[in-house]
């Protein structure tokens, strides 16, 4: 494996957490919104 390669190997896994951890903020705010329209908690 060349270093180039090993490189994009390793930073590519910051790039998938982040990615996965905006699904998650957006589909929590999604969610504060619908409960706060439909006057429900979110608990």
């Amino acid at each position: 494996m060349s270093a180039n390669m090993l490189t994009l190997y390793i930073l590519i896994w910051p790039v998938l957490s982040a990615g996965v951890l905006a699904l998650l903020v957006i589909s929590l705010v999604r969610d504060m919104r619908k409960a706060r329209k439909s006057g429900k908690d979110m608990v």
